[in-house]
C-alpha cells in the first residue's frame, strides 16, 4: 500500500487497502468451510461439515457435494459447523432441492432448534437427536416465520 501512497495519494491508498482487504477475508473464509465423508456399511454418504457456514462460506459450501455421485441416501451433519445466517440457510435449502431433484433422500444432522423452525424446504428432512446444538442465527424471525403480517 506504501507504493499506492507514494504514486497516488492516501485516500487511493485506503480504498486500495479495503478492497485487497475483502478479498482476503473472502478467499479465507472460503477455505475455511470443508467436509469430510465417509461410507456407511449400509451404503450411506455421510458428509462431517466442519467450519461456519454463512454468507461468506455458502457458496464454497455447495461445492462440497457430489450429488451425481452419491447413493441413494446422504447424511449432512453439522456436528462441527455452525449455520450462522440467512444465506446459510439457503444453501441448505438449495442443496436439498438439489438432492431431491436427483431423486436421492437427504438427511440433515445436528442443527440448532432455530435451523429446524427456519428451514423450510429442508425442514421435513432433520434428523433430532439429544445432542442438536443450541444456538440462534442471524435473521428477521419475524418475517422468516411469518407473524408480521404473512411476508
Amino acid at each position: 500500500m506504501t507504493g499506492v501512497t507514494v504514486a497516488y495519494d492516501l485516500a487511493t491508498a485506503v480504498i486500495v487497502g479495503v478492497i485487497v482487504s475483502a478479498l482476503v477475508y473472502s478467499w479465507q473464509n472460503a477455505t475455511r468451510i470443508y467436509a469430510t465423508g465417509h461410507t456407511t456399511p449400509e451404503g450411506a454418504r455421510v458428509y462431517q461439515v466442519h467450519g461456519p457456514l454463512f454468507f461468506g462460506s455458502a457458496a464454497g459450501f455447495t461445492e462440497l457435494f457430489k450429488v451425481e455421485e452419491d447413493p441413494s441416501l446422504v447424511i449432512v451433519d453439522f456436528a462441527n459447523s455452525r449455520v450462522a445466517d440467512q444465506s446459510a440457510l439457503n444453501a441448505i435449502e438449495a442443496l436439498a432441492a438439489r438432492y431431491q431433484a436427483a431423486g436421492k433422500k437427504l438427511q440433515l444432522r445436528h442443527l440448532s432448534r432455530d435451523c429446524h423452525e427456519l428451514l423450510t424446504r429442508a425442514g421435513q428432512l432433520m434428523i433430532d437427536s439429544d445432542d442438536d446444538p443450541d444456538y440462534g442465527i442471524a435473521v428477521d424471525y419475524g418475517v422468516r416465520i411469518g407473524i408480521l403480517g404473512g411476508h
